[in-house]
């Protein structure tokens, strides 16, 4: 009696399943095309609405108020103590860099002006108050 065998003979696969492949990178795609703005806009601050030309660099930081008064610096909070610091460095260390300024539209002037002379007081020129365009926020 011939013994049966329940082994199959396994075939080689020559060729790569690219379906899975596929897959895994149109979903990066759209996790990332939704996640992108996400970071880009990371506070919640209702602009000011004003006209303004367009500021291109390399050298960007960018400075937030929200409406609580709170400062972020590039999207994490920061001291008053800690920023006064952080920015005479990155003063020193970079005479080009800009920092961008973005502040809620219901916070009071002298909160912004406290932001200015902090930046003036590091030795820093280059400013700019970021508002929001006036056909975005439809008025």
């Amino acid at each position: 009696m011939a013994r049966r065998s329940a082994i199959v003979s396994v075939h080689q696969i020559r060729d790569i399943n690219m379906i899975p492949l596929i897959d895994v990178m149109m979903f990066l795609l759209v996790v990332f095309i939704i996640t992108m703005p996400l970071l880009e806009q990371g506070i919640p601050v209702k602009l000011p609405v004003g006209k303004a030309s367009d500021i291109s660099g390399v050298h960007n930081r960018s400075v937030t108020l929200d409406a609580a008064g709170r400062l972020y610096l590039d999207n994490k909070f920061i001291t008053r103590d800690e920023f006064a610091s952080e920015m005479d460095l990155m003063g020193r260390a970079d005479p080009e860099l800009t920092v961008l300024v973005r502040a809620d539209e219901t916070l009071p002037y002298g909160r912004v002006a406290e932001v200015m002379k902090i930046l003036h007081d590091a030795k820093i020129t280059r400013m700019g108050l970021v508002t929001s365009p006036q056909e975005r926020r439809g008025r």
